[in-house]
């Protein structure tokens, strides 16, 4: 969806940038498969996600060519119909289907308003609006990120017992971050981190999201 997006506004000066919040060797074939034109790095460090308070995977901030945010990091199209979808085989009802691509098509149809209209966009929060949407961290989530970035440099350093305490600490702190826990969790034979350990929180979440909602016209 973002290459094609991009392919439609860069002639407005619209700039994709995606930020991939993992190890270089687990991004770098799902980087080469999509073949972006826009720019794509590899953050594994999570700062980006640090700083612009990021727990989820996609999500975007909109930021204009000012470099004002215009929207705080927010859950970017995607829906939890798949806690919903068949678990051993990976399928969807065509309801659960359909409810991905209207939620996805919607936050794109957002961005596309946004980019032809700049700030009178009804998708685009003044700065005060912008603010009042921030999620920011606690100190637990400062910490934690702490203790992220501690377990990562001692797994580089092949210190994997230390790194593990590191990171079962950063969990802790920031619960919420899915972010932190996708690196240290048991990665599924596609490198994804939808393991046994993975369902086992999103089923503890009981009735919370797993995608955070966000305000946004539909």
């Amino acid at each position: 969806m973002w290459q094609q997006l991009y392919a439609e506004l860069r002639d407005r000066d619209f700039v994709v940038l995606a930020v991939a919040l993992d190890e270089p060797e687990a991004a770098r074939p799902w980087i080469e498969q999509a073949s972006p034109e826009y720019p794509c790095v590899v953050d594994r460090e999570h700062r980006v996600a640090e700083l612009y308070h990021m727990v989820n995977v996609p999500q975007a901030v909109w930021i204009d060519e000012r470099g004002r945010i215009v929207r705080p990091a927010e859950n970017a199209g995607q829906s939890d119909a798949f806690r919903r979808m068949n678990r051993a085989t990976g399928e969807m009802t065509p309801e659960q289907t359909a409810e991905r691509a209207r939620i996805k098509n919607g936050y794109v149809q957002a961005i596309r308003d946004w980019v032809l209209n700049g700030a009178s966009s009804v998708h685009a929060f003044d700065e005060s609006a912008a603010r009042a949407h921030l999620r920011l961290p606690d100190g637990d989530a400062a910490r934690a990120h702490v203790h992220f970035k501690l377990a990562q440099h001692l797994k580089l350093k092949g210190r994997e017992d230390e790194a593990r305490r590191h990171y079962d600490e950063a969990n802790r702190l920031h619960p919420r971050s899915w972010n932190i826990f996708r690196q240290s969790a048991t990665k599924a034979p596609s490198g994804t981190a939808s393991g046994p350990d993975f369902w086992a929180r999103v089923d503890a979440l009981g009735d919370e999201p797993y995608h955070l909602p966000i305000d946004m016209r539909a």
